[in-house]
């Protein structure tokens, strides 16, 4: 795993130890950002789940302006730090230990350009995180994006009162979904 473009390009990335983590795919994470092409530079990011960092670091490594990173575990949050001191990007990153779908529920101080959703698998967490933000819509821009990588498996449509599907793509074993504000 490592970081495919910008500032930090090639850099490896460490891997959380043990099983508590399903990092991305080069080949997935390389599509997000073909798929938001020139979007990133100067963007504000919400890395929910975010294991070893790897979505946001790309993004910061592309041009974002800002990163927040979310993770429950310890180990996990620990490597997100590493990763990011490795490719030098911490000044632009904020590492924070909290519970996601908690942290959904606060009051938002300044909405972010993308959240990026990629919680542990077959537990329908996904899709609680989903319509957590979008019963908190204060969380994205108006012009902003929600990505979910999720297996295909666990797809389900669901009916969203602030958030629609915009597009939706399957890499294998990961399915990524793109929703925009209504």
């Amino acid at each position: 795993m490592q970081v495919n473009s910008g500032s930090a390009k090639g850099r490896k990335l460490q891997s959380v130890p043990g099983n508590l983590t399903r990092p991305i795919t080069d080949r997935a994470k390389q599509a997000i950002f073909n798929i938001l092409m020139g979007d990133v530079r100067d963007s504000r990011w919400l890395d929910l789940f975010a294991g070893t960092g790897a979505v946001g670091i790309e993004a910061l490594s592309r041009g974002a302006r800002e990163v927040v990173f979310l993770d429950i575990e310890p180990l996990a949050v620990r490597t997100i730090q590493h990763n990011l001191a490795i490719c030098g990007l911490s000044e632009r990153a904020r590492v924070l230990r909290y519970d996601a779908l908690e942290f959904l529920r606060a009051q938002p101080d300044q909405p972010f350009d993308f959240i990026y959703v990629a919680p542990p698998q077959y537990r329908g967490i996904w899709l609680r995180a989903l319509l957590t933000i979008d019963e908190h819509i204060g969380w994205l821009a108006d012009n902003g994006t929600v990505i979910v990588q999720i297996d295909p498996r666990e797809f389900t449509p669901v009916a969203l009162d602030q958030l629609m599907l915009d597009d939706q793509r399957r890499y294998g074993k990961t399915m990524l979904l793109f929703y925009s504000r209504l």
